[in-house]
């Protein structure tokens, strides 16, 4: 078939986190829907999530050899040059093999060599900039990159500002009208519909100041009538069970993971999350008050930037991690408490959600690539 009649050909790459993965097979997902013969390849990081993840959505991926830097002198520190060599040379013969119309990098290890090759060999590239700070990598790529989808304003401090589109983060559309869903919410958790709930999520690996900060408050929250749905991640759960235990019958619900989280926010009165980009757009869609505890163990602090892109439109409440053990309880017992606070932040949380986020950035994938054909035409 002559090449510029056969169905488009698209890489994505990128992963290490759900934060990444996720919308990626939702871009993959919006860009299937619009044609089904489109051939979508992924390109990911040897060991890692998306190597398990993507072929469970249903999509082949190829693996880069490829980590990031530790802080401290490892062995694998030392390979970093090697890796990032055979990953070069690995991306060059995928794209050779492949023949990709567009290379879209979602962020993580394997976007930067896969994107770089692809823009050196003159196929159009594209970024998915999910957090409201942009990072060493992708501000590097953005020179070649012809759109750069990103989900705050702003981000042209970081990238020019001809190539942003504002289409938000692509997310689980079971998140969408939860409130219809709270009658079977709370019989599913087996909660009381009369009390007021919190929502506190940290993660599926769990956040250790979040999950310290509510054991030493779970008698406050007994003593005041709240329930709590508490996911605490797999490495916390032990302990937090132990001592959620005399709790049991008092609303006190201590998970693992939580895997209805459309239901979890359907009994949230108000949440307590990381405020990593896709928590906070899932939160944006749910359209609940929230109170975001940022992780300070992340690139560039990026969750803080995440967090504040928020809080300046008065649509989340913030506390530092380091303050969290001492203020995290009582903030969100002060703000379940103020209804017409909890109204505000659901209004301005709800302005910022794109419910249509994985159509529009399809949409911009297919603009780039006809832009492109037209031009080889010439």
């Amino acid at each position: 078939m002559h090449r510029h009649n056969r169905p488009y050909r698209i890489i994505i790459s990128g992963g290490g986190t759900g934060g990444h993965i996720y919308p990626a097979i939702a871009i993959a997902n919006a860009l299937k829907d619009k044609d089904p013969d489109r051939e979508i390849l992924f390109v990911g990081a040897e060991g890692r999530m998306e190597m398990q993840k993507v072929p469970a959505a249903g999509y082949s991926i190829e693996g880069l050899w490829i980590s990031g830097i530790q802080r401290r002198l490892t062995a694998d520190n030392l390979l970093f040059p090697v890796k990032v060599v055979s990953s070069l040379f690995k991306a060059r013969k995928i794209i050779k093999d492949f023949q990709p119309d567009i290379a879209i990098g979602v962020g993580g290890y394997a976007s930067f060599p896969l994107l770089f090759t692809a823009g050196l060999m003159k196929v159009p590239t594209m970024i998915q900039e999910q957090n409201g700070y942009a990072g060493v990598a992708n501000k590097v790529l953005a020179k070649k990159a012809e759109k750069i989808c990103v989900a705050y304003e702003g981000m042209d401090k970081f990238f020019p500002a001809e190539k942003l589109q504002i289409t938000g983060n692509p997310v689980r559309k079971d998140i969408l009208n939860v409130d219809s869903k709270r009658e079977e919410a709370f019989k599913f958790f087996g909660l009381d519909p009369d009390k007021k709930t919190i929502l506190a999520i940290g993660g599926s690996l769990g956040a250790r100041t979040i999950n310290e900060s509510l054991q030493d408050g779970l008698q406050k929250f007994v003593d005041n009538d709240v329930q709590l749905l508490w996911q605490t991640g797999k490495f916390y759960y032990e302990k937090a069970a132990e001592a959620g235990a005399p709790f049991q019958d008092k609303g006190i619900s201590v998970n693992e993971f939580i895997y209805k989280m459309d239901l979890a926010y359907a009994v949230a009165d108000i949440v307590i999350s990381r405020a990593g980009a896709l928590s906070i757009s899932e939160l944006c869609l749910a359209e609940k008050p929230v109170i975001l505890v940022p992780s300070p163990n992340v690139a560039e602090d990026h969750q803080t930037k995440n967090a504040v892109a928020l809080t300046e439109r008065n649509a989340a409440r913030l506390v530092k991690d380091n303050g969290a053990r001492e203020k995290l309880v009582d903030e969100a017992l002060e703000l379940l408490a103020d209804e017409k606070a909890q109204k505000e932040l659901k209004i301005n949380i709800k302005k910022m959600g794109r419910p249509s986020a994985a159509d529009d950035i399809a949409a911009v994938v297919e603009k780039v690539i006809s832009e492109h054909k037209s031009k080889l035409k010439r």
